[in-house]
C-alpha cells in the first residue's frame, strides 16, 4: 500500500505522524512510504533521516495525499485539507469530528474513510492511541496552568508551589481518567494543594489509595464543585467521553465563584470543552480573558513538544497502521480498530458522531 505522511498545517503543529524507524517498519513489509517536504523536520527528523530508511520525499501536500492509498496525521484535516482527500481513501488521525460540524459534513460529502485516533477501543474499554497524548495534555495543563497564573500573564500572581511560611496555590481537577490523573500527579508533585473530582468512585478510590497526601478526592455533584471553584487557582477540565461533545460542567455563572486572576485550563476543547466559556485558541494567542478568568484553551497542547509527542504516538499507532496497511478494509471490521471508525465513505459510523449532530447512524459491523 502507498501511505502517505503529510506535513501539519494547524497553527503551530510541529508533530508528525511517523517516525523515521516506523517509516523502515512499514517499507520493510513492501509499503511504499510518501513523506512530504520537511514534515518531521518541527520534531527533530530531517528529510535525509527519512530518505535513509528508503522513504521517498514529496514536495507538496497535494501530491501526498493525491497519490496515497493512506493517509496518516497527526491533527484533524484543515479546510485545505479536506479538498484534497479522495473518495475511498483512508484517514487516520484525531479528528474529533463531535466538536467541529462543518469537518463531520465536510468529510462525509469527500466519500472516503474516517478512523479516529481518539474512539479506538481496547477490550477493557481504554483508548490506547489517545492515551499517550492524554498523558502529555495532562502534564502541560499544569505547566501552563502554573504561567498563566503569574501576574504578566493577567493571573493572580501565585506560585503553584508556594514557599515555606506561604501557601501553595490550589488545582481543582475536573475528571480523573488519564489527563487528570496526570495533572493531579504533576501539580501534587510541583507541591500544590490538589483537589480532583470525579463520578466514579471506584476511580476516585483508586486516586485516593496512590496519591500523596495534598490531593483530596472529591465527588463530582453540584454542591461541591461549586463550593471548590470558590478557592481555587487553577482548574483543569479534564473530562471525556469518546467521540462526543464533552459535558459541560462550568458555565459562564459559576465563573463568578471564582476569584479575579483564577485560571481555566480546558483540556476538553477538542471536544467541544467542559466549560461554557471555552473556545479553541493556538499556541501563538493561548489565553482570553473572561469575567475576570484567564481561559487557556490550546486544542493541539501536546504540539507544543513534538519531539516527546511524535514519539509517543508513533510507538502506539503503528501497530494499527501495519495492519490497515496490510489488509485495508478488512483491518477496520476487526476488533482492533473497534470504535475507531467514525465516517465510512459518506455514512457515520460512529453513534457520538450521530448523536452530536442528529446524523444517520450506520454500523460497520
Amino acid at each position: 500500500m502507498i501511505i502517505g505522511i503529510p506535513k501539519e498545517v494547524k497553527n503551530n503543529e510541529k508533530r508528525v505522524a511517523l517516525t523515521p524507524h516506523g517509516a523502515s517498519e512499514l517499507i520493510e513489509q513492501g509499503h511504499t512510504v510518501y513523506i512530504q517536504k520537511n514534515a518531521g523536520k518541527g520534531s527533530g527528523f530531517l528529510c535525509s533521516d527519512y530518505e535513509c530508511v528508503g522513504a521517498k520525499i514529496i514536495p507538496e501536500i497535494k501530491d501526498v495525499y493525491l497519490l496515497s492509498d493512506l493517509i496518516v496525521k497527526v491533527k484533524e484535516p484543515q479546510p485545505e485539507e479536506v479538498k484534497m482527500i479522495k473518495a475511498g481513501q483512508i484517514v487516520f488521525t484525531f479528528f474529533h469530528f463531535a466538536a467541529d460540524e462543518i469537518l463531520t459534513q465536510s468529510f462525509i460529502k469527500s466519500g472516503a474513510i474516517a478512523v479516529a485516533y481518539e474512539t479506538i477501543e481496547a477490550l477493557d474499554g481504554s483508548l490506547p492511541i489517545l492515551i499517550p497524548m492524554s498523558e502529555v495534555a495532562g502534564r502541560m495543563s499544569v505547566q501552563n496552568g502554573a504561567k498563566c497564573l503569574e501576574g504578566s500573564m493577567g493571573g493572580k500572581g501565585k506560585l503553584l508551589s508556594g514557599v515555606p511560611g506561604v501557601e501553595p496555590a490550589v488545582v481543582t481537577v475536573l475528571g480523573a481518567g488519564v489527563v487528570g490523573y496526570n495533572a493531579a500527579k504533576l501539580a501534587a508533585g510541583l507541591g500544590a494543594q490538589v483537589n480532583i473530582l470525579d463520578i466514579n468512585m471506584s476511580r476516585l478510590r483508586y486516586i485516593d489509595d496512590i496519591m500523596p497526601e495534598n490531593v483530596t478526592t472529591v465527588y463530582s455533584n453540584s454542591h461541591n464543585l461549586k463550593n471548590t471553584l470558590t478557592y481555587t487557582d487553577l482548574l483543569i477540565g479534564a473530562v471525556l467521553i469518546p467521540g462526543a461533545k464533552a459535558p459541560r460542567l462550568i458555565s459562564r455563572k459559576m465563573l463568578s465563584l471564582m476569584k479575579s486572576g483564577s485560571v481555566i485550563v480546558d483540556v476538553a476543547v477538542d471536544q467541544g470543552g467542559c466549560v461554557e466559556t471555552c473556545k479553541p485558541t493556538t499556541h501563538e494567542n493561548p489565553t482570553y480573558m473572561v469575567d475576570g478568568i484567564l481561559h487557556y484553551c490550546v486544542s493541539n497542547m501536546p504540539g507544543a513538544v513534538p519531539y516527546t509527542s511524535t514519539l509517543a504516538l508513533t510507538n502506539v499507532t503503528l501497530p494499527y497502521v501495519k495492519l490497515l496497511a496490510s489488509k485495508a478494509e478488512d483491518a477496520l471490521q476487526s476488533s482492533m480498530f473497534k470504535g475507531g471508525v467514525n465516517i465510512f465513505k459518506g455514512k457515520v459510523a460512529h453513534k457520538g458522531v450521530s448523536e452530536a449532530f442528529n446524523l444517520p447512524y450506520s454500523s460497520l459491523y
